[in-house]
């Protein structure tokens, strides 16, 4: 099979909190278990779902945000994260049709799934109606008619006859039902102020639920039919996205330094998407993980330092308590090593979180607040620094319970444009911290000047000890 012809499937809701991630994780575990090799996508810009996603499949679970990466480059992104699978699997946002706010179709599961011309699989929580469950699938299967909404699964279904009901009146609405699961509460993942419990959280028991889930759609789930129907798509005609040709040197010739990045992983730092490390690579950097509750050092010869999103504020004592790695942090960026921090590595950067002491790189602090800050921005780099030439315009997006005062330093990281004005993080030195969540595949040359910084850089081991 040709690389545009990947089985697929997307997998849906009318809403939020259908039970689309319940679904679409079961789906790949079961089809993993069953021997096939599954391909885990999320659409927009979430990070936590794909975590349980990579649990159920053993592969990177990979974004699809027509907002952040431009409607032209989520086919090749998708073939991209796709080659060498059996099946494809790309768990939606939100409600079916909802987008980015103010801009129709834009990110919306609707708008990918025409981009990959695959058909939908609708996820209804069925748990408090009968008949009027085909009057809802008949709405979302006319609304678009270059939506291919291919199937259904009901869910939350209350008992035998509940079922029998639902299905009578779906025989009338020309969907077929590919699946009906019962209410349970025993295959859940918990959640908190930003959504689910991240994998790296609770690793043991999120296995034991991927398991869970996997057995409950194998029982309630016609997969045969599921994958015949993923076997229907036509060839999609775009090239796979490729990270070295997206970092290839103007002159054509890489430079023989190979700079080495640490990013941050573990509990703390979650956030980030797959092809921010394979960019750093195609770019000639050698990408070294580690973990800032953990690990005392800095991997050694670090010449560089990525530190992206997750949930610091859960973890503040332990970080705090890392002294001898955040005098490390502190002094790499001292030193002007390229430092690239994102919300996380934002507070991690900052002088305290919560009262605890943090890196103190930056003139800040942060604390945990009860407003929710969250929505897609633009934004564009004000002066030259180490991940963006001045100009460079980017999207992001903000998803946050935190502040930090003061919210931007003499430098700040980006000037947002819309949709609102305001200046954003920090820029001194070495150090890009903002709160910004950027995907570099959207704008590669961030990742390419990151790595030629670095190469400039001393060494952790010379320049920082």
């Amino acid at each position: 099979m040709s690389g545009g012809s990947i089985p697929r499937l997307v997998i849906a809701a009318p809403s939020s909190g259908a039970g689309k991630t319940t679904v679409a994780t079961g789906l790949m575990a079961a089809f993993a278990e069953a021997g096939l090799v599954v391909s885990p996508h999320k659409v927009g810009p979430d990070y936590i779902d794909p975590g349980y996603h990579s649990l159920a499949t053993g592969r990177p679970g990979r974004n699809l945000d027509a907002y952040l990466c431009g409607p032209d480059r989520i086919a090749p992104l998708f073939l991209h994260g796709a080659a060498g699978a059996d099946l494809a699997l790309v768990e939606g946002v939100m409600g079916l049709f909802d987008g980015a706010s103010g801009m129709g179709e834009l990110s919306s599961t609707a708008q990918v799934a025409k981009l990959l011309r695959a058909p939908v699989v609708l996820v209804v929580d069925a748990s408090s109606q009968s008949r009027s469950v085909a009057a809802l699938v008949h709405g979302f299967a006319s609304w678009d008619p270059e939506v291919r909404l291919a199937g259904v699964i009901l869910n939350k279904v209350g008992s035998d006859r509940h079922e029998e009901l639902l299905r009578e009146a779906m025989d009338s609405s020309g969907v077929p039902v590919l699946g009906a699961l019962r209410r349970d509460g025993r295959a859940g993942t918990p959640s908190r102020h930003l959504g689910l419990v991240p994998v790296a959280e609770r690793r043991a028991e999120a296995v034991e639920s991927v398991g869970e889930l996997a057995a409950r759609v194998r029982a309630g789930c016609d997969l045969q039919a599921l994958l015949a129907l993923a076997h229907t798509v036509p060839e999609l005609p775009d090239a796979p996205w490729d990270p070295a040709a997206e970092v290839a040197p103007a002159g054509g010739a890489a430079s023989p330094e190979k700079p080495l990045i640490a990013v941050a992983g573990g509990a703390a730092f979650t956030f980030s998407y797959a092809e921010h490390a394979e960019l750093l690579a195609a770019a000639g950097a050698e990408v070294a993980p580690f973990d800032p509750l953990r690990d005392e050092q800095l991997p050694p010869g670090t010449q560089g330092l990525v530190i992206g999103g997750g949930f610091p504020e859960m973890y503040a004592p332990d970080l705090s308590a890392n002294a001898p790695l955040r005098a490390e942090v502190a002094a790499l960026a001292a030193s002007g090593a390229p430092v690239s921090a994102e919300c996380a590595g934002l507070l991690y950067l900052s002088r305290s979180l919560d009262g605890k002491p943090m890196c103190g790189v930056l003139p800040a602090e942060s604390r945990m607040t009860e407003r929710l800050t969250l929505g897609y921005r633009e934004a564009v780099a004000l002066r030259d620094n180490p991940l963006a030439a001045a100009g460079t315009r980017v999207r992001g997006h903000e998803f946050h319970r935190t502040v930090l005062e003061p919210g931007a330093g003499a430098d700040p990281a980006w000037g947002l444009t819309h949709p609102e004005r305001r200046l954003e993080g920090f820029v001194s030195g070495g150090v890009h911290a903002s709160y910004l969540h950027v995907h570099w595949a959207a704008e590669p040359s961030l990742a390419g000047r990151l790595v030629a910084s670095a190469a400039q850089a001393a060494p952790a081991g010379s320049a920082v000890r």
